[in-house]
């Protein structure tokens, strides 16, 4: 080799590696950190933490480390979803009653670290959860030898008597049928050790719901998740003593404290948490349950490495970051970038939950007064109940997960169905005696409708089938929505979907012998003339009351349908394929109306009463796709947008709205861009994507994954085999991204000054797909 071609090769590889360098330099996590350099003043200035299925809020006041533990599932008798207590830290001597403070969240590590200065005493104290097994812990290091206490507090060492308001925390809201009882937990302190548990005794609401309901003569043969539960936990180090019990109160409630304090200073200091929740299960099982998890032959250090791997992977799956080479905390375009992160990585704190994320505060709940001064209610708190499930907005949780790649967050959604289809078929059988799951708007994490909303003040003569209720009666087509999810999880990831197959029959067979019944009570035919079924009374959504031929209905029946029959042989076999293909026969048209001389689309054919302010007639274009980017008849969707008087005065980027989406299935990047940037941006409180509460509650998840799929929608459409890149995406903003789509596709790449830059398509052979709405 002569010198030149050596130089230029040494060139090379150097040009190589410097550009290597540049690109792993364009984005840096510690931009993503959210760090305060001021103690919180209370609960309301808290960040979030988590893993597996455990969520704490952390926050620093007045010199003490205080969390709050929660964990899915955590269910009492009347079906609130409790915190499972506060632990506070206090040092001795106290580096965090100085100056020099700060408190950081570390999202790619899942670790909140705390470090302080005071008096020449320094200390950090590093807090993270395991991903697979449910414990927390605190490590503690410091320069010099230190004394520390840790206090498990409970409010809920005495019975208490929620009132009027503080009753949207359980399933009884603003109509229980007698006194409410929150029952005392159990605590107690054995080996140096702090056990808590709530033990539910043996009449809950599930049993109240089914008298009221008229469920009792098939009461043995439902699922009652509320039976013999027991949810709780233990607090522990090996270094550290039980010393006594106090007293106390913080912001509203008034606790007990269990305080364990080091037998020695010493310089380094380690805490564990671990919580369980299991039933049916005997308390003596449930401990060596507890027992069980809290002590593994795994090393810490290895433990927390695969930790560190685990989050690697997580942000490695998927990611989108605007602006990511000029970080600026007070431009709003890159708090949409940084804020769609953190909120991931608040779902991610119930990855592998038994119960789905909670779309009113998820597990990051906390002191309500912060929120509403006027609601002063102990920290179990939430708007809209613990264990009922409202499918309208959990929904906007769980569709962003497919772009995200976060298939292994799903099934905790669609475990939460299937357990109850039973109950859901039953209730078909006991109304109207025919087949298919009957799932209601609202339902218990039974299945059946809450008590209150099914309504206690009902006429005698009123289908017992149906809610009581002018927002939710004849509302039966949400559960449709998490049924596509279930079938685009092998569209997207090649799942084994066989296991969901029988509930999405179910679901069908509903609307099909429902809606005959229906007929054969009104009229002599149970088709109308051209053979369709007919949807009546139903609902569009919440909105549109006593509806006939629902667009909600509609759309997500074809679509549903129409996924099913795409179906290999060997998930859909012969008999249920034949089953589908007449059904599909009998579903109507999407409804169509003009306005003012144009044709848009309706969100029913005819109904009788608005009574809320979604916009249903856009159902089509999102979640359905039938409408949009690279579909036909555009202008019938760009009409409904733009001209439909609804529409138009229901517009808004609060809690559950999806303008922002819609915007962006019809490539409208304009308004895209406004209702997302709404949506994202920094919350109104401490912590960023504390968003709320909108409609529902802080932190609002719907809020945030609502602004999760416009954004994903504005990169990246999926529309038959075609790839749809940027089809509503401001040229003026840089970002890199990788986003999943169907057929185990990823899409990365970047956009610098308008051009795409560094497009990697897996499998290649699918970069073909990839259509580049901006053309460059």
């Amino acid at each position: 080799m002569n010198r030149l071609a050596y130089i230029a090769i040494v060139l090379l590889i150097g040009c190589v590696q410097l550009s290597a360098t540049v690109y792993a330099q364009e984005f840096n996590w510690e931009d993503y950190y959210i760090t305060w350099d001021k103690p919180s003043k209370h609960s309301g200035e808290s960040m979030p933490l988590g893993g597996g299925d455990i969520g704490l809020n952390v926050w620093v006041e007045n010199g003490d480390i205080l969390f709050y533990l929660g964990k899915s599932g955590a269910f009492d008798e009347n079906n609130t979803l409790l915190k499972l207590g506060r632990v506070r830290l206090k040092l001795y001597p106290n580096p965090f009653e100085g100056t020099v403070f700060k408190q950081q969240l570390q999202v790619d590590k899942g670790q909140v670290i705390i470090s302080g200065e005071h008096h020449g005493i320094k200390a950090e104290v590093s807090l993270w959860v395991d991903v697979e097994r449910p414990n927390v812990y605190v490590d503690i290091q410091a320069n010099k030898k230190m004394a520390v206490e840790a206090a498990y507090e409970s409010w809920r060492y005495k019975e208490r008597f929620p009132k009027k308001r503080e009753n949207n925390a359980n399933s009884w809201k603003w109509a229980p049928p007698h006194e409410v009882v929150t029952k005392r937990d159990s605590i107690y302190t054995r080996d140096d050790k702090v056990v808590f548990f709530h033990q539910n005794s043996d009449s809950s609401v599930f049993d109240i719901v089914v008298r009221q309901q008229g469920m009792e003569s098939v009461k043995d043969s439902l699922y009652n998740p509320l039976d013999g539960l027991i949810s709780g936990g233990m607090l522990q180090s090996q270094d550290f003593t039980f010393v006594e019990q106090r007293s106390g109160k913080y912001m509203d409630t008034d606790y007990q404290a269990w305080v364990l304090k080091s037998k020695k200073p010493a310089a380094k200091h380690a805490l564990q948490v671990s919580l369980h929740v299991a039933g049916p299960v005997s308390l003596a099982d449930w401990q060596q349950q507890l027992k069980d998890l809290a002590y593994s032959k795994e090393s810490k250090s290895r433990t927390k490495s695969r930790n560190l791997e685990w989050w690697r992977n997580f942000w490695d799956r998927s990611y989108i970051r605007i602006q990511p080479t000029t970080p600026d905390e007070h431009n709003e375009r890159w708090q949409v970038g940084r804020n769609y992160q953190l909120f991931r990585f608040m779902l991610a704190a119930n990855a592998y939950g038994e119960y789905p994320t909670k779309f009113n505060g998820g597990l990051f709940t906390y002191d309500p007064s912060s929120i509403d001064s006027t609601m002063n209610f102990t920290p179990d708190f939430r708007n809209w109940g613990g264990g009922t499930h409202t499918a309208q907005n959990q929904r906007l949780v769980y569709w962003p997960m497919l772009k995200s790649g976060d298939f292994d967050m799903m099934p905790a959604q669609f475990k939460f169905y299937q357990r109850i289809q039973r109950n859901a078929e039953w209730r078909s059988k006991v109304y109207w005696g025919h087949d298919g799951a009957s799932f209601t708007e609202q339902i218990e994490n039974f299945g059946l409708p809450n008590p209150a909303e099914y309504n206690w003040k009902r006429p005698e003569d009123y289908d017992k089938g149906v809610e009581y209720n002018a927002w939710l009666e004849h509302q039966w087509d949400t559960v449709l929505e998490f049924c596509m999810m279930m079938l685009e999880t092998a569209h997207y990831n090649d799942a084994d979907i066989r296991p969901y197959i029988p509930f999405i029959e179910s679901c069908l067979r509903f609307f099909d012998e429902h809606y005959q019944y229906q007929a054969k009570k009104l009229g002599s035919k149970v088709l109308d003339q051209n053979g369709h079924l007919v949807f009546y009374p139903g609902s569009s959504a919440e909105t549109y009351k006593m509806a006939y031929n629902a667009s909600t209905t509609v759309a997500a029946l074809q679509e549903v349908t129409r996924r099913m029959l795409s179906l290999s042989a060997a998930v859909v076999n012969d008999s249920l394929r034949t089953y589908l293909e007449e059904f599909q026969q009998k579903i109507p048209p999407l409804p169509t109306r003009v306005l003012n001389g144009k044709k848009m689309l309706a969100p029913a054919e005819i109904w009788a009463r608005i009574n809320n302010t979604e916009a249903p007639q856009l159902y089509g274009v999102y979640p359905w796709g039938i409408y949009g980017v690279g579909r036909p008849d555009m202008d019938v969707a760009l009409n409904t947008f733009h001209d439909d008087p609804d529409v138009l005065k229901f517009r808004s980027h609060v809690g559950w709205k999806q303008d922002n989406i819609f915007a962006a299935r019809l490539g409208l990047t304009a308004e895209a861009k406004k209702f997302t940037t709404l949506k994202l941006k920094n919350a109104d409180r401490r912590f960023p994507t504390f968003w709320g509460p909108g409609f529902d509650w802080v932190p609002d998840h719907n809020w945030g994954g609502s602004g999760m799929i416009g954004l994903q929608e504005m990169l990246l459409q999926a529309v038959d085999d075609k790839l749809y890149l940027f089809p509503a995406w401001p040229v003026e903003w840089d970002v890199d991204f990788k986003l999943h789509a169907p057929h185990q596709t990823t899409v990365e790449g970047k956009l610098r000054n308008g051009k795409l830059v560094d497009l990697r398509v897996l499998p290649e052979k699918r970069t073909a797909d990839v259509i580049n709405m901006l053309g460059r």
